[in-house]
């Protein structure tokens, strides 16, 4: 164990807590004084200064933008931070927490900036940014077949960090690089593995965090309550996580890809109503997206373009493509699929496959922290628990043409997915569930009147499917932050509590009422707080303990050595 002593901060020996915010942030917030109490606390060794980005550094702009994934907060009006600190350090982090509470400022936690409402970097009061992508370390140990991965890495570096050290390691998480894994990792963590290894949050076995009080804990030092709560609960409602301890899973030196799109004059609504009932039930070594979007069909006599749907099954195997076409002969016919349409290669070029990169392209570019798109955009989320009779899916294609512009993507369970209890972790999405839709809508033009019309197209098919998904809650999950089920608009007391349980249920159900009693334990203040964050029960003891509230601040803490 590794002693880390941190030098007590002239500005922060005695710390006063109040109980119950009732004063705005905006009324109350000290932006000068705070960033002199940075500069003041900072270590010799590990100076902040050159990690402070205000709006009158010339590389304020490009530093806030560099992360900032939807473009519908990147205008003009969308309120900016009045101050960026891009950490350098972790003792850079414990400050700015400790800071923020004394100087009564509201920060936003930054990793990789693709939560879809932008609750990373974007806020109703004045705020800043703590951008977590320099602490991106990553050790692969393959003998223990472990990793420490710091939260500001991408999945990119993640996934080729194992690749350099094995051609047989892999990690179950999502398919797009240039995803953060603080915000990935913490809300679930979904791919196309969780058939065979379930989600990330499934194979994570310790973590770094540093609390509200500035202290830099792990497993054991946190305890089994809060480490259960940032696997799966989000990371950023009770604390800054630092990094996360995976285990490495195994994966063939060749895996097998494919891409095989049917339009509905291609028979595409038997084949979707067979995948249904299959997707769930194949080798766990087999994972078949679907995903619908709508294309240019015939031409009419007119010599316009009939509009059609085209469903398009994207596969992930373990394994060569004999075996494959093996399965699929027996288990999915309908689908057609040929040796012609079958891709071996590697694991780390099967990520670059999946997320549209030209074959041959090398694994070097899952470093990239450069998104291949960007463009403004929404989604929804929703969980199916009876496959929709073909009637319904009709129904449902006609309505997509109509509509136009979302697409459904469909990820099946069954397999591992099925296995872990509801309660393993936060996430609470396992059995009974056949697969999850992504609502996706993605857009060029600029203004408040584009944004608004995708945004009611993508309720509308979000509305037009309630008969077929979940109810009573209605599911969604966690990291497809949905802010139209619901925001949080205080800070403390019984209405933050209702009004955090009205969206709380849907995204971690059962597991809401524990999620708020490990908040309530950790962060009583609620300091850590977003839109969406988890609230605290109405009433909680003093945060420090002490008849006022108040207590030495002991930025003396351990943590596992784990560089």
């Amino acid at each position: 164990m590794l002693q880390m002593t941190i030098p007590r901060l002239p500005h922060i020996l005695q710390l006063s807590v109040i109980l119950v915010l009732s004063i705005s942030w905006a009324a109350s917030a000290d932006p000068e004084n705070f960033v002199h109490c940075l500069l003041n606390n900072s270590q010799p060794s590990h100076p902040i200064a050159p990690a402070i980005y205000s709006p009158n550094n010339t590389s304020y702009s490009s530093v806030l933008e560099s992360y900032i994934r939807n473009l519908r907060f990147n205008t003009s009006t969308t309120r900016k931070p009045f101050l960026i600190l891009t950490a350098l350090h972790e003792s850079h982090v414990q400050i700015s927490v400790v800071c923020a509470q004394i100087h009564n400022l509201h920060m936003r936690i930054r990793s990789g900036g693709h939560d879809y409402e932008g609750s990373s970097y974007v806020a109703e009061v004045p705020f800043f940014i703590l951008d977590m992508f320099n602490l991106r370390s990553i050790h692969v140990d393959i003998k223990s077949e472990t990793a420490w991965v710091q939260t500001g890495a991408t999945l990119g570096e993640v996934y080729y960090r194992i690749a350099e050290k094995s051609k047989t390691h892999g990690f179950p998480a999502g398919v797009c690089p240039t995803v953060g894994v603080g915000g990935h990792f913490s809300g679930g963590g979904y791919g196309n593995m969780m058939r065979k290894y379930g989600l990330s949050v499934d194979n994570i076995v310790d973590a770094q965090l540093v609390n509200v009080h500035g202290e830099l804990l792990d497993r054991k030092s946190m305890g089994e309550d809060l480490f259960w709560a940032i696997t799966g609960g989000g990371g950023a409602s009770f604390g800054v996580v630092i990094a996360y301890k995976i285990n490495l899973v195994h994966v063939p030196e060749t895996v097998t890809v494919f891409r095989v799109p049917r339009t509905l004059e291609e028979n595409a609504t038997d084949i979707v109503y067979r995948w249904q009932y299959i997707a769930d039930k194949l080798d766990d070594d087999l994972f078949i997206r679907l995903t619908m979007d709508i294309v240019n069909g015939t031409t009419n006599c007119s010599g316009e373009n009939n509009k059609t749907l085209r469903a398009s099954f994207i596969a992930m195997f373990l394994g060569d493509s004999e075996r494959l076409l093996s399965i699929l002969d027996k288990s999915f016919p309908e689908l057609g699929v040929k040796q012609s349409d079958c891709n071996e290669m590697s694991w780390a070029q099967s990520v670059l496959f999946w997320t549209s990169f030209p074959t041959g392209t090398a694994t070097e570019a899952l470093l990239s922290r450069t998104p291949q798109v960007l463009t403004h955009l929404t989604r929804k989320s929703d969980y199916v628990k009876k496959p929709i009779p073909k009637t319904g899916l009709m129904w449902i294609f006609q309505k997509m043409i109509e509509l136009e512009a979302p697409t459904m993507t469909f990820n099946p369970y069954g397999g591992k997915m099925s296995e872990i209890s509801a309660s393993a972790t936060p996430f609470p999405h396992r059995a009974g569930n056949l697969w999850k839709i992504q609502y996706a809508t993605n857009w060029n033009i600029e203004g408040t009147e584009a944004s608004d019309h995708y945004i009611d197209l993508t309720r509308k098919l979000h509305m037009y499917m309630t008969p077929f998904v979940s109810k009573n809650p209605r599911e969604a999950f966690y990291n497809y932050k949905d802010l139209d089920i619901g925001i949080n608009h205080n800070a403390n007391g019984m209405a933050s509590y209702l009004e955090g349980r009205g969206f709380g249920i849907m995204y971690f159900m059962h597991n809401f009422d524990r999620l708020v009693n490990a908040k309530t334990k950790v962060d009583p203040g609620n300091f850590f707080r977003n839109e969406q964050s988890i609230p605290t029960l109405p009433y909680y003891e003093a945060p420090f303990g002490g008849q006022d509230g108040m207590d030495q601040l002991n930025l003396t803490c351990s943590a596992t050595n784990v560089w």
